[in-house]
């Protein structure tokens, strides 16, 4: 059964770059998946008066900033569409439109129907956090992260962080397509972070993935006066890693208060692509 990759696009306040689109592609393409990319477009209510219409001239202003997110959402499908052509990924497309507020909900509801959710980051694009949280909590899919700003490249080093947890468990099975093409797989667990379930906990998660038939090193690590998603991506960069793999911590409700740390720290500082589950 073919895998399906879902790539949701963001178009206002900001839009994503183009990058994402050959990001997008080249993940599609090594997974052997096909990749569906959504534009998500503003749709903003109309609540002008008499007054407004006059004074600002409300009407106009909604209708010109729409117009700009459909033309980003435009410009981002065809770069994703010239991409897919040349590198033989099965593509569909799609728009969709939203109010402002329910943008990455409603991102979320369409992720749904895929197996993987990809969603560009970059470090001055509010809007792309805001839908890549609302994808990880509420689209009940995995979600990839992929920086705007540089290229992917081969996903050959897969590292997982791991506590022994559930929802390190539930990534580390959602992450079994990139798995099962890696090269390496290395089992990075913090030890000065949280009490954790077992000294041996992560060479017991190795010896389970050796009997699958991967490659597997472990790495004991201390986060120190460093956040954990700092202690994290950057021994995963330390050590070669492509693609880093952890579970999502935090609340959907009130996702925006109750972000577990590691969590927290990736959306905000992201390094390298980074699969988080929930």
């Amino acid at each position: 059964m073919k895998l399906m990759t879902c790539l949701l696009l963001t178009t206002y306040p900001e839009a994503n770059t183009v990058k994402i689109a050959s990001n997008a592609a080249a993940l599609a393409r090594q997974l052997g998946a096909a990749l569906h990319a959504i534009a998500v477009n503003v749709d903003i209510p109309d609540v002008s008066n008499a007054l407004s219409s006059y004074l600002l001239d409300l009407p106009s202003k909604i209708r010109e900033v729409e117009a700009t997110s459909r033309k980003y959402g435009k410009t981002l499908l065809e770069a994703v569409a010239k991409e897919a052509s040349q590198g033989g990924v099965t593509l569909s497309t799609q728009e969709i439109t939203a109010p402002p507020a329910l943008m990455g909900d409603t991102a979320a509801e369409h992720s749904r129907y895929f197996d993987i959710c990809l969603v560009g980051w970059a470090p001055d694009n509010p809007s792309a956090r805001v839908t890549a949280e609302a994808l990880v909590f509420g689209s009940g899919r995995p979600t990839l992260l992929l920086p705007d700003y540089d290229d992917v490249g081969v996903v050959g080093h897969v590292v997982i962080a791991w506590d022994g947890s559930r929802v390190a468990a539930r990534a580390v099975a959602d992450a079994r397509p990139f798995l099962e093409l890696a090269s390496k797989v290395t089992v990075v667990t913090v030890t000065d972070e949280k009490p954790l379930p077992g000294k041996d906990i992560g060479e017991r998660l190795a010896r389970g993935l050796i009997m699958r038939g991967l490659t597997v090193e472990t790495a004991l690590i201390q986060a120190g006066s460093r956040s954990i998603a700092a202690a994290l991506q950057e021994h995963a960069l330390k050590i070669g890693g492509k693609l880093l793999v952890m579970g999502g911590y935090g609340h959907s409700r009130v996702r925006d208060f109750v972000l577990g740390g590691a969590t927290e720290g990736v959306l905000a500082d992201l390094r390298l692509p980074i699969l988080l589950s929930h």
